[in-house]
């Protein structure tokens, strides 16, 4: 690979307030040494190739990707990206870039994109969040605890009513959020919108009976004539949420629907299904870090990160570094409230509350409709739980008071 020089290896660079930085783990296939592994990524992201052109001037030369900081050992390195490579708007422009040959490559054993720091221009350019954290509390009228919700249950197959009704028992149960799953959408037996208006029914309903804010998350993923379509429909219905498989529907749906609903001002829920396609495997991928960081910035509210404690896969380290990027100060954008969810029930809220801290939303499914006197018991063990968490008290001694705490402790135990 001749081509790629070590004009991309620069460690006296010192980086722009406007470059995009990377920070990437690298290991290079047999009988190729670790800089030219380098040279190799940051060349193919920039403006090299795998052979020297005529056409390449000083100017151009200028506009290359620096490794700027690396790590022979760890296999760990950092490049900046110039300012001038990229449309600030267009982030499936920038993922081409900086993402996208280089995992293809034959002089690479091993790739994974870490992390991403953006620019000021970048964020600007695509506003974050439109409520974040504060903005959900203040519909929710929810200040000083974890938020408290559901997916139904089973994850698709219930009939519209049937749909509602559970909705109604987690609710009036004490959950502040009820969700579709990230597969049920407009299926014959249970139309979207049908589904949006029964559910917002029983919503209604249990405000009125409970004297508390709920809110309902409806799945609105498809094509994204299809999406903008549903979001209006939930708006008209009275609707505050709209929930969509941000993995799934790509960066440029994300970014022509968020410009829609500047206008409809719902709140953005972003299920990262699929996520784990590109952000699981050891060698070659973008880690949810990455991601979770894209997503805040396109708009989404709130985000799935991972339990630590619950189903699915994701240690510690990774979960909290996630949350915590979606909480951190970023040039003034609003922070995506971090969703816990997959494999919880009331025993591990404290766990996860003493890991997360209290902005969290807590989801649980199966930890909620399983529980052995059904959903209403199930949503009451979860807000006792997250009680018994704000108040200092041991869940196993708050339970000797609370019975469907306690019979959610027999059937799962504590984390």
């Amino acid at each position: 690979m001749t081509g790629y020089t070590s004009n991309f290896i620069d460690r006296s660079y010192k980086p722009s307030k406007n470059d995009i930085i990377t920070t990437v783990e690298v290991s290079p296939a047999k009988n190729v040494d670790f800089k030219t592994a380098l040279q190799n990524v940051a060349g193919e992201s920039s403006v090299g190739t795998w052979t020297k052109v005529k056409t390449t001037t000083k100017r151009i030369e200028k506009m290359a990707a620096k490794v700027f900081w690396y790590d022979k050992k760890k296999g760990l390195a950092k490049i900046a990206y110039p300012n001038i490579l990229f449309e600030a708007d267009n982030i499936p422009q920038i993922m081409s870039s900086i993402a996208g040959n280089i995992f293809g490559m034959k002089t690479l054993k091993k790739l994974i994109l870490l992390d991403i720091d953006f620019p000021k221009n970048v964020v600007k350019s695509h506003g974050g969040p439109l409520f974040g954290i504060r903005g959900v509390r203040k519909i929710l009228k929810v200040k000083n605890r974890p938020l408290v919700g559901s997916i139904i249950k089973p994850k698709i197959g219930l009939r519209t009513k049937q749909h509602a009704k559970v909705a109604y028992d987690a609710w009036t149960g004490g959950l502040d959020i009820i969700k579709d799953d990230e597969n049920l959408s407009d299926q014959k037996f249970n139309p979207f919108k049908d589904r949006v208006i029964e559910t917002l029914a029983m919503r209604d309903k249990a405000e009125q009976e409970t004297g508390e804010k709920k809110v309902y998350m409806a799945n609105i993923t498809a094509n994204i004539d299809e999406m903008i379509e549903r979001a209006e429909f939930i708006k008209k219905n009275g609707g505050r949420y709209f929930m969509v498989d941000v993995v799934t529907v790509g960066f440029s749906a994300l970014e022509e629907l968020q410009q829609e609903n500047k206008k409809l001002k719902l709140v953005a829920h972003a299920h990262r299904a699929m996520h784990a396609a590109t952000t699981r495997s050891k060698d070659f991928g973008i880690s949810m870090l990455s991601l979770a960081k894209i997503y805040r910035i396109l708009g989404a509210d709130q985000l799935h990160v991972g339990t630590v404690v619950g189903k699915m896969e994701g240690g510690k380290k990774e979960v909290t570094s996630i949350e915590r990027a979606l909480r951190e100060n970023s040039h003034g954008m609003k922070k995506t409230f971090p969703v816990a969810s997959g494999g919880l029930y009331p025993g591990a809220v404290q766990k996860m509350v003493k890991i997360m801290g209290k902005d969290i939303i807590i989801q649980a499914g199966g930890g909620v409709h399983g529980h052995p006197n059904g959903t209403f018991e199930g949503a009451k063990a979860l807000r006792q739980a997250v009680e018994a968490t704000m108040k200092g008290i041991p869940l196993k001694k708050y339970a000797k008071k609370h019975s469907e705490l306690a019979k959610a402790i027999k059937k799962w135990g504590t984390a």
